[in-house]
């Protein structure tokens, strides 16, 4: 592999002014075509199978009035007022008039008609019913639901907007992710030393990062796309794009503190040896998150193959584009003298680190691992779920209507389940006498609150009835409910039809359970590739194993920790959390396959420095030492990259969006910090010699990639280092002539 990347690396510098037109060539036209002909995305979280799903499958066909976009106009008076004087009533025809009048609204419930006025008659609501499905309800009629609200705003009432149509876009680029990008500028301007240097792998990553957010919003014409799917490519995108460059341009300046490396030579070396590195970290980040297609879900298999292009373009990018810069910037990157190589003063901090840990490295491993579990163990209770309304920002009128109608009909009511009976199979006349048992039993249970009256098909074939549960979306209790209204299936099957319970709250704990299903075969796939792929760049057993245990730590505790923000409901207040609640449920999935690419990153990157000292000098222990002075200062830098990029998005206002980026910027550090640059070290230092054997038989099998560039050919010296030389043997011979 390195001696393929040393020839494209020199390639690239020799043809730099082709390579770079070409890359921004290929931006501008991604950039065009993705900005003008943008595919829509969708907020929905959709699983085929699941009976939920199967349920509002059945209901587009047998009732599609109902299975269309619901927006909830959620009403109230002032403390001490209620809405049934006439002002209020007015004020409340009127909206109701206006919303009626948008275009696609096909039915607008009246509450004083459908009987929805809380008891004390100071709270309302009134479903909006469009003829298309609500990810179709285009944005003009969702600002004109808005406008609709106006009268009933100038009576004093307050007027707020729930329901399915009203779920807010995600939207990013606010002041936390730039805040972000400039913490990482920072950070790359310590670690590189230089302006110049910091700005190139930000430039670089954008234009990853561009060609595949853009080329994502392309493809949403064709396939369906939600909107955590764009933003989880720029992401990662942004964060992989931003090290794999800082890699080999830190390899670069490293190796241009030597006067008699030109630029050309060390530009390809970089590309030849970090670049290796960069290919196979990417490599592994790229198969984690395609492997997410092994859960069956297709929303998250297209969320990790988005997220998998932006990391090889990422990757192309690196190997390409990168060493074509560094040769168009030549000597402006040459490090002063003075600033060349702080690696190898044995002062440095990463050095002194190395010695520190692999002083007792018996005891930072059992303080290490203990702290870990540590952290890990409110993950023991982890409950998986969709975020609600509840979980929208505070002052959205999400949130408010949520609030509004838990304080008018309790907390029940926005958790409301439907039950549907696909009643062909039941004879005309046994349908009315089942629904009404059916009816009863509903009632008769104590989670329920109420159940509502029937709708049924024209023919009468599919029938939903509404179930209001007693507790909230998000309570254990809720789903508990769910699990017992599903045994009633036999007693509608023994009339000849089917019963579904469904609903959005219903949808979100089949979903949960569909991916919890799902976690224990990605988690096996992951760990069989992680120790498959660290035994063909490592040739040694224990170093593979050593990696895995070490990455399980990182999801570990890094879930734990997010389950006692999130689901707890510790730090709300500082990161603006608006209520505790059930985990998202695909972020474990999402987590382990994203951490375990950048996880193996850094052990890339670290470990390979180590293997490269000992295959030069055979000192088991000194490789340790030898491989974090040289690498720890650079994977530093790109952890708090890393971290700074995930971070940022933790501010960002959708659910889904914060509590990602909060768990992947906890996972980073922890692994980068903990695991990668402290029990690494002194695993390795523990194991000595053990940590790079390699069985004989397996030895013969086992490919060798070459990561350190041990095939590549002896360095040779600048042009003017030549010149220089050939000068001085001239002189001395014409002094011995």
């Amino acid at each position: 592999m390195a001696s393929v990347l040393y020839g494209w690396g020199r390639w690239a510098v020799r043809r730099r002014g082709r390579v770079i037109g070409l890359w921004l060539l290929l931006l501008a036209t991604i950039g065009a075509l993705g900005a003008t002909l943008a595919g829509p995305t969708s907020t929905e979280f959709t699983v085929p199978g699941i009976e939920s799903q199967q349920a509002q499958d059945l209901l587009e066909r047998q009732l599609p009035e109902s299975a269309g976009g619901t927006a909830r106009l959620v009403v109230a008076a002032p403390a001490g007022r209620t809405l049934d004087t006439p002002a209020a009533h007015a004020a409340l025809q009127d909206g109701l008039h206006r919303v009626a009048a948008i275009p696609g609204v096909v039915h607008v419930a009246d509450p004083f008609e459908s009987r929805t006025v809380s008891p004390d008659l100071r709270i309302a609501f009134a479903d909006v019913q469009f003829a298309q499905p609500a990810h179709d309800v285009p944005q003009s009629a969702k600002d004109a639901l808005t406008d609709a609200a106006a009268p009933l705003r100038d009576a004093g009432l307050q007027a707020e907007y729930g329901g399915t149509v009203m779920e807010p876009a995600i939207e990013v680029g606010g002041p936390a992710e730039v805040i972000g990008v400039v913490v990482a500028f920072a950070v790359l301007a310590v670690a590189l030393g230089s302006l110049v240097a910091a700005g190139l792998p930000l430039l670089t990553a954008l234009v990853g990062v561009g060609i595949g957010v853009l080329g994502a919003q392309l493809l949403a014409n064709v396939v369906e796309m939600t909107g955590t799917a764009t933003v989880l490519a720029l992401m990662i995108g942004l964060a992989v794009g931003i090290d794999y460059a800082l890699f080999i341009i830190a390899r670069h300046r490293e190796q241009l503190a030597d006067p008699d490396t030109g630029v050309e030579e060390s530009a390809a070396r970089a590309t030849a040896t970090a670049g290796s590195a960069v290919v196979f970290a990417g490599a592994t980040v790229i198969i984690a998150l395609a492997a997410l297609a092994v859960t069956g879900i297709p929303f998250l298999t297209v969320m990790g193959l988005a997220a998998a292009a932006t990391v090889l373009l990422a990757v192309l990018v690196a190997v390409t584009l990168v060493p074509a810069l560094l040769g168009l910037l030549g000597e402006r990157l040459r490090p002063r003298a003075r600033a060349a190589n702080p690696e190898k003063r044995p002062g440095t901090w990463s050095a002194a680190w190395a010695r520190a840990v692999t002083r007792k490295p018996l005891v930072v491993l059992l303080v290490g691992v203990v702290g870990l579990l540590a952290l890990a163990l409110p993950a023991r209770d982890l409950r998986l779920g969709l975020p609600g309304n509840a979980s929208q920002p505070a002052a959205s009128t999400q949130h408010k209507s949520y609030d509004l109608l838990s304080e008018g009909f309790g907390p029940g009511f926005n958790a409301t389940l439907v039950a549907v009976v696909d009643a062909t199979g039941i004879p005309a006349e046994r349908r009315e006498p089942a629904l009404a048992e059916l009816h009863a039993t509903l009632s008769a249970d104590p989670g329920v609150a109420a159940v509502g009256r029937p709708v049924a098909s024209a023919d009468g074939s599919t029938v939903a009835v509404p179930v209001v549960p007693r507790t909230g979306p998000d309570d254990r209790a809720t789903s508990e409910l769910v699990d017992r209204l599903r045994e009633h299936k036999a007693a509608v099957t023994a009339s000849g039809g089917t019963l579904y319970i469904a609903g959005a709250t219903a949808a979100a704990i089949d979903v949960s359970g569909k991916l919890a299903d799902a976690l224990p075969l990605f988690v096996g796939l992951i760990v069989v590739l992680a120790l498959a792929l660290l035994t063909v760049a490592f040739r040694s057993l224990l170093v593979p194993l050593k990696a895995v245990l070490g990455f399980l730590l990182s999801v570990a505790a890094a879930l734990g920790i997010t389950v006692w923000v999130f689901q707890d409901g510790h730090l709300n207040g500082l990161l603006d959390i608006p209520s505790a609640g059930p985990v998202t449920s695909f972020l474990p999935v999402l987590l382990i396959g994203v951490l375990f690419g950048l996880a193996m990153d850094y052990e890339v990157f670290l470990v390979s420095r180590m293997r490269e000292h000992h295959q030069h000098t055979g000192d088991a222990a000194g490789a340790v030492t030898h491989g974090v002075a040289r690498s720890g200062r650079v994977v530093t830098a790109a952890a708090l990259i890393m971290v700074a990029v995930f971070g940022g998005f933790v501010f960002n206002h959708d659910p889904i969006i914060k509590s990602i980026g909060f768990a992947l910027a906890v996972g980073v550090f922890i692994d980068a910090f903990v695991v990668r640059m402290t029990l690494v070290p002194a695993a390795m230092a523990l194991l000595g010699r053990s940590a790079w054997r390699l069985p004989r038989w397996l030895d013969r099998v086992v490919p060798d990639v070459d990561l350190e560039g041990a095939s590549l050919p002896a360095s040779a010296p600048r042009p003017a280092a030549k010149a220089a030389a050939a000068e001085v043997a001239k002189a001395a011979e014409a002094e011995r002539v």
